[in-house]
């Protein structure tokens, strides 16, 4: 092959990579969280009536990012208020996933659904995960 066809196929390549981390910037977290979290919170974050708190424009999300890697890690028990209303249904935990993995969910559900929660950091992630109560 010569070179003018290497670098249009190389051209082509890179754009078609390029072009798709732009369209969908956090598709890891977004297929980590279908399969371990849209159960319960549903696909467009509002969760599930007044059993499973909503993800998507949530109060409780934006104020308490440092604790979400453990929640993620290790669930949650009692109550907690989310955008008003009260949720008392326990959160069972994901204790297989890796930090890389909860970095990657919520990167995702911090720009999802009209969220603008910041980015996280995997070395924000494993502090949290290893002062978690």
């Amino acid at each position: 092959m010569n070179w003018t066809i290497k670098l249009a196929f190389l051209s082509i390549f890179g754009t078609v990579v390029f072009f798709s981390c732009q369209q969908e910037p956090y598709r890891q977290g977004k297929n980590l969280y279908a399969i371990h979290c849209e159960n319960c919170h549903m696909a467009d974050g509002t969760g599930l009536g007044g059993n499973i708190p909503p993800l998507a424009k949530s109060d409780y999300l934006a104020q308490n990012q440092a604790l979400i890697s453990c929640i993620i890690k290790y669930g949650q028990e009692g109550k907690i208020v989310v955008n008003g209303t009260t949720y008392e249904e326990p959160m069972p935990g994901v204790e297989s996933l890796s930090e890389f993995q909860i970095a990657n969910i919520i990167n995702y559900i911090n720009h999802a659904w009209g969220n603008d929660y910041g980015f996280v950091k995997l070395e924000d992630i494993r502090e949290q995960i290893e002062n978690c109560n």
